[in-house]
């Protein structure tokens, strides 16, 4: 409990009690008393690991094949040229996917019947980019549409590469959507009706603002698995970061420049995880406060 007194303004101002304040000083010492124990247990763990790992037999060869100095910094250009490939897929086909995903949710959502033959084939499409490995859509787009010989239609693997991952990851992400939007209660969708909205009004004014909101955590994850799985495209001969790396590693019989690309993927994937993390922190508040 607290105390109701004036400040200097002459408003009230609430000041914690005695009890109160002991209640803090408790919960404060408890959570230094947690933080002290998790990072006693994982300093004591990693070391463990580590010892583990360095006494083992085949040490010596895991070193010098995956963690040699000179070919780290031999290949880390050349890797670092590769890894802009990846970046500028990543930038390109992630509005992409966020369009193709909500254009998609938004088809399978409609009621009219003149509509009926896009909402199959909007079903068809998610399940068909859910259901095949991103990998075999990656090499069907790369060899199989150059093989047509179509008119107008690029040979260039990039962009060959990126729609494909753009049809992969528009099928999750159109699931998301719909997921949000069907989270949506009822009831709002009942006072627009009351409201003389449209369906499609409704579905953006009312359902759409919401649904997206609810749906920003899981969306950043999709981004995140699309960042790393530009990588699916050294399949076909595109000399990306990993690409780069097992060029390196077959001409020089080393592996180190493996770790050197998982360092640039890492150095893109956990700023965006640890941000995913506070937006989903940041909606359980919200949710919580309600």
């Amino acid at each position: 409990m607290g105390l109701d007194k004036l400040d200097h303004r002459g408003q009230r101002k609430w000041v914690p009690s005695e009890r109160e304040l002991e209640r803090q000083a408790v919960r404060r010492r408890l959570k230094l008393q947690q933080i002290v124990i998790a990072t006693v247990v994982t300093v004591v763990v990693t070391v463990g690991v580590g010892l583990l790992v360095v006494s083992s037999p085949g040490w010596d060869r895991v070193r010098d094949y995956f963690l040699s100095w000179s070919h780290a910094r031999d290949s880390f250009a050349a890797i670092a040229e590769g890894f802009w490939i990846n970046i500028r897929i990543f930038l390109i086909a992630e509005p992409c996917v966020l369009i193709l995903g909500a254009l998609v949710a938004i088809t399978r959502q409609t009621t009219s019947p003149w509509l009926a033959p896009l909402r199959f084939l909007a079903t068809g499409y998610t399940d068909l980019f859910r259901g095949v490995p991103s990998i075999l859509v990656v090499v069907i787009c790369g060899i199989g549409i150059p093989a047509l010989g179509l008119a107008g239609v690029t040979n260039s693997l990039f962009w060959l590469t990126t729609f494909a991952l753009v049809l992969c990851y528009g099928a999750y992400v159109a699931e998301v959507f719909r997921a949000g939007i069907l989270s949506i209660h009822p009831t709002q969708v009942a006072s627009a009706e009351a409201l003389a909205l449209t369906h499609t009004q409704t579905m953006r004014f009312v359902v759409l603002p919401q649904a997206v909101r609810r749906v920003v955590p899981p969306l950043m994850n999709d981004l995140v698995s699309l960042q790393k799985d530009t990588a699916l495209i050294s399949a076909v001969g595109v000399f990306e970061a990993l690409r780069t790396a097992q060029d390196y590693q077959g001409y020089n019989f080393n592996g180190t420049p493996l770790l050197v690309a998982a360092a640039y993927f890492l150095i893109v994937a956990v700023p965006l995880t640890r941000l995913t993390d506070w937006l989903m922190r940041r909606q359980i508040e919200k949710e919580q406060g309600r």
